[in-house]
């Protein structure tokens, strides 16, 4: 039985040693991809270790500077493109909140990024906010050290403190002022007359009506209802203000409160029961200007080094969570697909670009320095791999019919990765080309003529897998990506990357884009 085992050893030894290199290669990165795959490594390291990384922050800066030194480590170069500058930067702390009362809790709330922490410790009562002038005077008095309950419902951003948002307010006020005119009358027919007629309603379209009246009155802070799971974005008046400085920052929190106990305790205001709130917040700014890098590792073509291949995600997310899904499922494969082909034994025949994009939360910013920076080089890119939708795995992709036959050759190891997870190459019609940038970085490329082929993809397992759940939330966490979905879509990238940079020829764009009548 040994010898027929040594024997048997002996013939696959000298199989694979009579495979050309790249089919060598290819069996390298399955095996490597299956005994010994780091991806949820990656991803422990890049949101348990640095957290969530908005642009700006020590964060993003901490993970830039360590995908650098894994792609020199497996032996790429690299290049950290300056991709922008942001006025001031931002770091996230802890942050707490309190009822105090009768119905004491723990509050559960977020604050968007860039926008004011507590001044430590604040604790203060509660108010409604007003909606017409007559309000706002009968409660001024008691405004100093309150926390003030806004209309509306959060979607992520802050309030609008914009010299637009002041003139909507404005007009708002003019109006509800006009409809509370009209319900005193109103009551007094109903007085005068023994009728019953309903009052109007007041516009609360836009939250925090008074908002600079109530900040110069001294207000804590401002507190919005929010469905759960919680979603917080950045306050793009401080990112985009080219003036914005330490010393003109907001300095009132705005603060986006569990729907739930939003309206407890809105009802509780209603009843002018005895309670108080108390927050600490801990936003806080770093001095600019702050740039902020792209990171890209290649590995040089040896026969067309002056075409390419990309595989690429966004390194940036927002961090009331840590970026476990958005973007960590996608930039960690394309990290571990890095590591797996250039410790492969590879020698693609394109050169490769894996690319850890900046900013793509803020505006794609990452992606499009990247193709402004690089006009020679877009019609020599045979796709851009972008990963950018979750942790679920390849299972098929769609390409013209000028490429189906390439890429039929180009994914048929897939089929030796996992048999739970089939594999299928389809044929597509050509798609509309953009015209405007998109949800995605591959968008930025695409309204270039890039070809974007993406996988399809599907919890083929059925782990009930929610992104709507997961989208620039408190929950985008690492415990949300699924480990074997992550490896397979790293092996998966690797293998299907390695195999367009080593055609023959440059994949065809016919048939990608629909011409224009």
């Amino acid at each position: 039985m040994k010898r027929t085992i040594l024997l048997f050893a002996a013939v696959a030894c000298m199989a694979v040693s009579s495979l050309p290199a790249q089919d060598a290669a290819v069996n390298k990165i399955i095996e490597t991809g299956r005994t010994d795959n780091r991806v949820m490594n990656h991803l422990d390291i890049l949101t348990n270790r640095f957290g969530g990384r908005p642009i700006g922050s020590d964060a993003y800066d901490n993970a830039t500077e360590w995908v650098a030194s894994k792609f020199k480590e497996w032996g790429l170069e690299v290049e950290l493109q300056e991709a922008g500058t942001l006025p001031v930067g931002f770091n996230r702390g802890p942050w707490f909140g309190k009822l105090l009362g009768e119905q004491g809790m723990e509050l559960h709330f977020v604050t968007p990024s860039y926008t004011s922490g507590t001044k430590g410790l604040q604790r203060g009562h509660v108010l409604l906010e007003p909606r017409t002038q007559d309000e706002f005077d009968r409660i001024k008095g008691q405004l100093k050290g309150a926390w003030v309950l806004v209309n509306g419902t959060n979607v992520g951003w802050p309030i609008d403190r914009s010299v637009a948002g002041d003139s909507s307010r404005a007009a708002i006020i003019a109006e509800n002022n006009e409809t509370a005119q009209k319900n005193r009358e109103i009551m007094t027919g109903n007085w005068e007359n023994k009728t019953n007629n309903p009052l109007l309603p007041l516009k609360e379209d836009i939250p925090a009506l008074f908002y600079k009246e109530m900040c110069e009155a001294g207000v804590l802070g401002f507190i919005q209802s929010a469905p759960v799971p919680l979603r917080a974005l950045y306050d793009k008046s401080v990112v985009f203000n080219p003036d914005m400085t330490i010393e003109t920052l907001p300095t009132v929190p705005d603060i986006k409160l569990d729907e739930h106990q939003f309206a407890t305790i809105k009802q509780m205001v209603k009843e002018r029961r005895s309670f108080m709130l108390e927050f600490d917040i801990r936003n806080h700014f770093r001095m600019g200007p702050v740039k902020y890098y792209n990171v890209i590792g290649s590995i040089k073509g040896s026969k067309y080094p002056g075409e390419y291949v990309m595989l690429s995600g966004h390194l940036d997310s927002f961090d009331v969570g840590t970026g476990g899904v958005d973007d960590g499922s996608g930039i960690t494969p394309v990290m571990e697909a890095a590591r797996l082909i250039a410790t492969s034994g590879a020698k693609p025949k394109r050169t490769m670009l894996f690319c850890a994009f900046a900013g793509e939360e803020f505006g794609l910013l990452g992606a499009t320095a990247w193709v402004k920076g690089n006009p020679k080089k877009l019609d020599k890119i045979a796709n851009l791999f972008n990963r950018d939708g979750g942790p679920t795995p390849p299972v098929g992709i769609s390409v013209p019919k000028a490429m189906y036959d390439d890429f039929v050759k180009i994914c048929a190891p897939i089929q030796k990765v996992n048999p739970e997870y089939p594999f299928e190459v389809k044929e597509s019609a050509p798609r509309r080309q953009p015209k405007t940038p998109g949800g995605t970085d591959a968008s930025v490329f695409a309204i270039e003529g890039v070809p974007t082929i993406g996988f399809m993809e599907k919890d083929i397992k059925g782990y009930n897998f929610s992104y709507d759940e997961i989208w620039h939330t408190e929950r985008d966490l690492y415990t949300k990506s699924i480990p074997e979905y992550q490896e397979h879509a790293a092996t998966v990238m690797a293998i299907v990357g390695l195999g367009v940079a080593n055609l023959d020829h440059q994949l065809s764009r016919e048939g990608l884009y629909q011409k224009e009548e």
